[in-house]
């Protein structure tokens, strides 16, 4: 019996994961600092209003340590996406800590959504998501340039047309 280490289980075969734009930890960086900040800021003025400088002080530093961590653990996350696209089938691999490989037979394919939001579309990013006819249904690869995100919609629809095309 041959012994797999936990790198080799998610790899795929033969072929180069393709990764997504870096640009994505950016936006989700931008997003983080879009949500801590004001509820640091309200938190500070309602304990600076009660005359509560310990408060103050405590909320100030969390803030600070809770936004150092995500800012690395968000780099590290959008490092972890990558896709393959083979003949029969899309894996999809992500995590951190909890890795997830996901295989997408083309033929299992229902629809193939591209979409942004506001912070994406200002960094030319897109997210193509697949719903599937599984029970876990969908998977998302976010993070893709914008003529990257349509090229793969269109690729995976024609290898989805083909797959059923030969039931």
């Amino acid at each position: 019996m041959a012994v797999v280490t936990i790198g080799e289980a998610f790899a795929p075969p033969t072929e180069a994961w393709q990764r997504v734009s870096p640009r994505l930890a950016t936006a989700w960086r931008l997003t983080t600092v879009l949500i801590v900040v004001p509820v640091t800021a309200v938190l500070i003025v309602i304990f600076a209003v009660q005359s509560l400088m310990p408060g103050v002080i405590a909320v100030s530093v969390v803030a600070v340590v809770v936004l150092g961590w995500l800012w690395w653990l968000l780099g590290r996350r959008v490092a972890s996406f990558g896709y393959v696209e083979r003949d029969d089938d899309l894996l999809v691999t992500s995590g951190v800590m909890f890795k997830r490989l996901v295989i997408v037979p083309y033929g299992r394919m229902q629809l193939v959504e591209v979409s942004q939001g506001p912070i994406e579309r200002a960094y030319g990013l897109s997210t193509v998501q697949l719903v599937t006819s599984s029970t876990s249904g969908t998977v998302i690869i976010p993070g893709l340039d914008r003529g990257d995100a349509t090229a793969l919609r269109d690729r995976l629809i024609a290898s989805g047309e083909q797959q059923q095309a030969g039931i």
